[in-house]
C-alpha cells in the first residue's frame, strides 16, 4: 500500500530493521573485540556443559579467534547501517539489500524481515538513466 506520497511502508520498515539490527551487531562486535583485546574475561573458562573443553584448545588461541569474530560482527554491523539508510532513503537497492543480507548473516528473524522487505518494495528505488 502507498502513501499519498506513493512511497509503502515496506521500504522504510526494512531499512529500519536492518539500522536496528546493525547497531546491536556493532555493539556486541564492538564490545567483543574491546573486551578480548583489553584481555578482560568475560566468560568463564570452564562451562559446566563441557568441562575440559577450553583445555583442548588452549587459553593462548582463544582470544584471536574471538577477536576476529568481534570485528567481523562490526563490520557487518557498519554495512547494514550504512545499507539500512540506502533503504530509508531509496537510494540504492543494492546497497540497500547488502545491509538487509549483513543484518541477517548472524542469523536472527529481525534481518530476514528486512531482506523480505527490502526485496519485494524494489520498486520503490529511484533509477537514474
Amino acid at each position: 500500500m502507498a502513501n499519498s506520497n506513493g512511497r509503502g511502508g515496506l521500504l522504510s520498515a526494512g531499512g529500519i530493521l536492518s539500522i536496528i539490527t546493525g547497531a546491536f551487531e556493532l555493539i556486541a562486535g564492538g564490545l567483543i573485540a574491546a573486551l578480548t583485546t583489553l584481555s578482560i574475561p568475560f566468560w568463564h573458562p570452564e562451562f559446566p556443559f563441557a568441562p575440559g573443553f577450553w583445555g583442548s584448545f588452549g587459553i593462548a588461541g582463544i582470544p584471536k579467534w574471538i577477536l576476529i569474530v568481534g570485528i567481523t560482527l562490526a563490520v557487518l554491523g557498519i554495512i547494514a547501517i550504512v545499507g539500512g539508510i540506502s533503504a530509508v532513503r531509496r537510494k540504492s537497492f543494492g546497497l540497500s539489500l547488502a545491509g538487509a543480507i549483513c543484518a541477517l548473516l548472524p542469523f536472527n528473524i529481525l534481518g530476514l524481515l528486512a531482506v523480505i522487505f527490502v526485496s519485494v518494495a524494489r520498486r520503490e528505488f529511484v533509477t537514474e538513466f
